[in-house]
């Protein structure tokens, strides 16, 4: 599959801030050795909340329901430069099986999170996710 790209050159991605009873879901890719939040590249023509919610499934095996946009991070990655489009989810059914390329989850307490996450950017779209939206 080829990742969607802008017409600048972007990679698109698209993943989901699972949270459940004060916890959070996080994923560990052993290709990578990290602990990340589940996410993923874009196919053609497929919007950021199918894509985010087809990423969930794939790497944790849940159905989860998308509750709202909480933002987007942007770094370079090995392919170039990308940008991820972030939704905070509630947990739906589903069965987690380990693979080549998500090995291990962790529902990890909320309060904790920041230590277990590889990446800053990932702690930073955890905390616009968790932060109490004005009415």
């Amino acid at each position: 599959m080829e990742a969607a790209r802008q017409d600048d050159g972007v990679i698109r991605a698209a993943g989901g801030v699972i949270v459940r009873d004060g916890q959070v879901l996080l994923v560990h890719r052993p290709k990578y050795d990290d602990w990340s939040l589940p996410k993923g590249k874009c196919k053609r023509r497929e919007d950021d909340e199918a894509c985010a919610l087809r990423e969930v499934e794939e790497e944790t095996g849940l159905r989860c329901r998308i509750e709202r946009p909480v933002g987007e991070s942007r770094y370079r990655a090995l392919a170039g430069p990308k940008i991820v489009r972030w939704f905070l989810m509630t947990c739906g059914d589903g069965e987690f099986v380990a693979d080549d390329e998500v090995d291990e989850l962790a529902w990890v307490r909320l309060d904790e999170a920041s230590d277990w996450l590889t990446y800053e950017r990932d702690v930073r779209v955890l905390e616009e996710a968790m932060r109490p939206r004005a009415r």
